[in-house]
């Protein structure tokens, strides 16, 4: 848990180069529901994507991956650790109307008035 509030805290600071990768399309797609935030740190398809928007998605990931890795490499956590303690930084910028997806693997949309959609274990 401590390791989790660490890499937490260097997120926070960091998460803004992940969350920035995002292209018109991908932001168009996020708002249209058809993309959103993963809780595994990675953004995922909630329809079948175009292959535009497959190939952009893709590219964001790696990128993230790639951000990931280097992270978890400084701070001595696994990559998986560091995806998912992102992704309950990223969760927590779902606005209305966009598409997301928890580890019970159903994708939802995020309802006017609904709280941010931040699973327990993120909680700090």
């Amino acid at each position: 848990m401590r390791r989790h509030m660490m890499l937490a805290v260097w997120l926070t600071v960091l998460a803004a180069p992940v969350a920035a990768q995002s292209s018109p399309v991908i932001v168009a797609a996020r708002s249209a529901g058809q993309v959103g935030e993963r809780y595994d740190g990675y953004l995922g398809y909630a329809e079948p994507p175009a292959s535009r928007l497959r190939a952009q998605v893709e590219a964001v990931n790696i990128r993230r991956r790639a951000f990931y890795s280097d992270l978890a490499v400084k701070r001595g956590a696994s990559r998986v650790d560091v995806g998912i303690t992102a992704g309950c930084e990223l969760l927590g910028s779902v606005a209305v109307g966009e598409a997301y997806l928890l580890g019970d693997n159903v994708w939802r949309r995020r309802s006017p008035g609904e709280a941010l959609p931040i699973p327990n274990y993120c909680r700090r």
